[in-house]
């Protein structure tokens, strides 16, 4: 916290530095003593008619009034938990796009509009990467009426917690009574290690182009149709592991890995419940970063449930690190005729 040569707490952010990273400190006179102080970091969202908006890394929003505010200082963007690739925000989110595209898309602007007949959020949301070349209400207008028209319900993707992220547009979409419905985390690390921890047990591990039957009958979205399979099949290099279970039962475990450049994407890793805790999602991760690699991939991602702490834990050990939080922000609901608002 920012302190003069007097010692006393100086504040040295003001409404100019609004898209900064921040430290902040406010008083709470009503707190008990020795709590009357609280400590905030993240980006400074906007400063108007004395409230200062504040996104921390997990896209928390905290407001501050001005009044309460006792110190402030820039600070610098948060540094990576371990050595890792580096990447702003954009480069991933676009890798990550290529990795799981939709059945059908449309450009609005620097918008990208995705469906797939519902088959998860990420292929069926907003991908906002640039300006939409409308005044943003507009935007959501123009959002709503094209997912309205496909029977679905309206989405914008959008991050936080990295460089280039999109903190000041997830608080104008909380400002305009959009709900964040969900919210996740994009994880980075190197690829050798990934293949370095494969035993020799990965030989187990079939590899393939295309999802079979058996592949599927594992994968936890049961019932995966033709739409399903367009978008598990898409991206410039995909690649389908799986480690057969006993005859005729579902596989033990499996997963999926797209190669893009340098990075190699891991997705749909699962594991029989009554099998967990044996290696067997190291040892498929590990089979598909020596394919990747082999195709001059370096580094890797992946996407992380914030309440997975198991997942967590793995990935953790295996050398990931958090890159930034992602959010699915849905439309307004709006009260249908004659029933209670």
């Amino acid at each position: 916290m920012e302190i003069s040569a007097g010692g006393r707490l100086v504040v040295r952010i003001s409404a100019a530095d609004v898209g900064k990273r921040v430290s902040v400190r406010q008083l709470d006179e009503l707190a008990p003593a020795g709590e009357r102080f609280t400590d905030t970091i993240g980006v400074l969202t906007s400063w108007d008619d004395g409230v200062l908006l504040i996104t921390r890394r997990d896209g928390g929003l905290v407001r501050i009034t001005e009044s309460s505010l006792v110190a402030g200082k820039i600070v610098p963007p948060a540094p990576a938990r371990r050595k890792g690739p580096s990447a702003a925000y954009p480069e991933l989110a676009r890798v990550a796009a290529r990795a799981w595209q939709p059945v059908e898309r449309e450009q609005l602007g620097g918008w990208e509009l995705r469906a797939s007949s519902g088959f998860t959020r990420r292929a069926n949301s907003v991908l906002p990467l640039g300006d939409p070349g409308r005044p943003l209400d507009d935007a959501l207008d123009t959002v709503r009426r094209w997912y309205a028209d496909r029977g679905l319900p309206a989405y914008v993707q959008a991050a936080t917690g990295g460089e280039g992220t999109q903190e000041p547009l997830c608080a104008e979409l909380a400002a305009r009574g959009w709900e964040r419905d969900v919210s996740a985390e994009l994880w980075v690390g190197g690829l050798a290690p990934v293949a370095d921890r494969g035993p020799s047990s990965a030989s187990q591990v079939v590899l393939s182009r295309t999802a079979d039957s058996a592949w599927l009958g594992r994968y936890h979205r049961k019932g995966a149709g033709e739409v399903a399979l367009r978008v598990l099949g898409s991206g410039p290099s995909v690649w389908f592991a799986t480690v057969p279970g006993e005859a005729g039962a579902a596989p033990a475990a499996i997963g999926r890995c797209v190669v893009d450049g340098r990075w190699a994407g891991f997705t749909a890793v699962e594991v029989d419940p009554a099998l967990r805790r044996r290696g067997l999602a190291t040892t498929v991760m590990a089979a598909l970063a020596v394919g990747a690699l082999a195709e001059g991939a370096s580094a890797a991602w992946l996407w992380v449930e914030m309440d997975n702490s198991g997942a967590r834990a793995m990935y953790s050990g295996m050398g990931f690190a958090v890159h930034h939080a992602y959010h699915y922000y849905r439309e307004p609901q709006r009260a249908s005729a004659g029933a209670p608002a």
